[in-house]
């Protein structure tokens, strides 16, 4: 275990990555910039993130292929074959949603994600060669192909479980961010302007305030997707736009217009009591 942490560690500061990852990274941001492209790759059309549930299809079927290649028999060829086409065609849009998720990040959670996908791809190679050759009629050398890929998957998968619980990406960063639930002064009405915006504590969580006409609406702060100042982005049209990576979310209730977020913000209810802006979580 302390020579796997240690070859991550490694990874996580070896710089010379970025040279591959930010170009490529770039290139996978322009590719899904239109909201609908955006929204079905991240997720947000099923308020989850997509990548890891498409995961599980490639990585059972070629889980469920080695056991049949190591343990069955001539009966079973058949049903190896099937799976591993299976992994194949569903490993085409697992890999276009990990891509999207990846575009995101930085840093070290870049470079990890650059080795998973490289480890993936791997896989994938390994396996096409392992379907080719079972169609010749070469089973041995399709069991060894499809077990070298299964090695580069476990590998794989062993780095994407990295990024999403040791580094936390692509976690609802509001998971467990709950303002108070009474109502709670945040600032003097006076102090927020028609169309204005500011943003306040309440309590443990800091909130921002936004005056749209008549309304004052309310929404946390930080970016669910991962964690940006909704304060410093574009307020428009009821919404308001992340400036880390887009995410746009309806100011009213909190809902996501546009990805890569998939969780909607926490929002508050507002009043103004005795001149003073008051909030509280809204049930």
């Amino acid at each position: 275990m302390k020579l796997l942490e240690d070859l991550v560690a490694r990874v996580e500061k070896w710089k010379a990555l970025d040279q591959v990852a930010e170009p490529v990274a770039r290139a996978v941001g322009r590719a899904a910039r239109p909201a609908p492209v955006r929204n079905v790759l991240s997720g947000t059309v099923i308020g989850h993130p997509l990548h890891p549930l498409l995961t599980d299809v490639p990585i059972g079927a070629w889980t469920m292929a080695a056991v049949l290649d190591l343990a069955g028999g001539p009966s079973t060829a058949h049903a190896a074959d099937v799976l591993v086409a299976t992994g194949l065609a569903a490993a085409v849009p697992t890999a276009a949603t990990g891509l999207n998720d990846w575009s995101d990040t930085q840093g070290a959670d870049r470079r990890i994600g650059l080795v998973h996908a490289t480890a993936n791809s791997v896989a994938l190679t390994f396996y096409t060669a392992s379907l080719a050759a079972r169609l010749q009629g070469r089973r041995g050398a399709g069991k060894a192909l499809a077990l070298a890929g299964y090695g580069c998957v476990m590998a794989g998968g062993y780095l994407g479980g990295h990024l999403v619980y040791a580094r936390g990406v692509n976690v609802n960063r509001t998971a467990w961010r709950r303002g108070p639930r009474r109502w709670t002064d945040v600032l003097a009405d006076t102090d927020l302007a028609a169309g204005g915006h500011r943003r306040v504590q309440a309590g443990s969580v800091s909130v921002l305030l936004v005056r749209d006409g008549n309304r004052i609406e309310a929404l946390d702060s930080v970016c669910s997707h991962m964690g940006g100042p909704l304060e410093k982005g574009t307020i428009d049209g009821g919404c308001v736009t992340c400036p880390w990576h887009g995410s746009t979310f309806r100011l009213a209730d909190g809902a996501v217009v546009r990805g890569p977020a998939t969780a909607p913000q926490p929002g508050y209810e507002t009043r103004v009591q005795d001149g003073r802006i008051q909030l509280r979580l809204r049930s």
